[in-house]
């Protein structure tokens, strides 16, 4: 029988939640919309984790923000940057959302005020993993792994998946999170919870509750609905790695239940 030999699979895992929890946690609670403060030290460790755990696919940790943040303010809109409502083809969402996000953080793309400010930056690392040799060398070291410890050629298909990591969790995110799943709460947007346990991103496809509470830390509203990454946030509070910005939003309770959308083809 063919299988994944353990190391790969071990190695496949911990790659995606890593680089998955560090997007969730970092660059979207963190740096779009700081719901907690880290000391300038903290800060850097994190940032460093999360260039780390990314790899060929990190994100600019600003570009990141003032996308996010241009999502929140339009969100399936026209101006909306990752929008499947506006932009169904998933393969042409992504696109426009590379370009959106390649002309900011190139500084190509003017951006409104109000989207700038309150983002973690570290110059010198930025230019770094800019720089083609960062991405191939993690490309490679990747290749390297799979090299050693594939069985079968049909392992190597895996790869990409390690190159575009980042990408791909953004993909699988702002598609489904706005397509699939059910609705807590009568937004604007088509934003949806794809799933009452998000043990695929961490907490990032509860999108309609998280467009409703939109500095809330904890992405989970209902009793049944489990957000991962929220533990962690509440233990590093805990023990003073970060500080939460506001108590009271952990205990916002959701709204009655929205009546469903109606659906495209009607």
């Amino acid at each position: 029988m063919t299988v994944i030999p353990l190391s790969i699979a071990i190695f496949f895992v911990l790659h995606w939640a890593s680089s998955v929890f560090f997007q969730t946690f970092f660059l979207h609670r963190y740096g779009a919309h700081r719901m907690f403060t880290l000391s300038k030290g903290w800060e850097r460790f994190f940032y460093l984790c999360t260039y780390v755990t990314q790899g060929s696919s990190f994100l600019n940790p600003r570009a990141y923000a003032i996308l996010h943040r241009m999502h929140h303010a339009y969100s399936d809109t026209e101006k909306d940057p990752h929008s499947p409502v506006m932009i169904p083809n998933p393969v042409k969402m992504m696109n426009h959302t590379r370009d959106e996000y390649r002309g900011i953080m190139l500084g190509q793309r003017e951006v409104e005020p109000r989207f700038l400010g309150g983002y973690p930056e570290w110059p010198a690392l930025d230019r770094f993993a800019r720089r083609w040799l960062s991405s191939v060398s993690w490309g490679a070291a990747y290749t390297v792994f799979y090299a050693v410890f594939a069985t079968q050629p049909w392992h190597f298909l895996l790869l990409p998946l390690h190159w575009f990591m980042g990408p791909i969790h953004g993909a699988i995110v702002n598609w489904f999170g706005h397509w699939a799943g059910y609705r807590n709460f009568d937004t604007k947007d088509a934003s949806r919870n794809t799933l009452p346990f998000d043990f695929v991103t961490m907490g990032e496809l509860f999108q309609n509750n998280h467009h409703t509470y939109g500095s809330r830390p904890n992405f989970a509203v209902r009793r049944w609905e489990i957000d991962p990454a929220w533990p962690v946030i509440w233990l590093l509070d805990k023990i003073g790695v970060l500080a939460l910005r506001d108590r009271r939003l952990d205990k916002a309770r959701p709204l009655p239940e929205a009546s469903p959308l109606p659906d495209p083809a009607e």
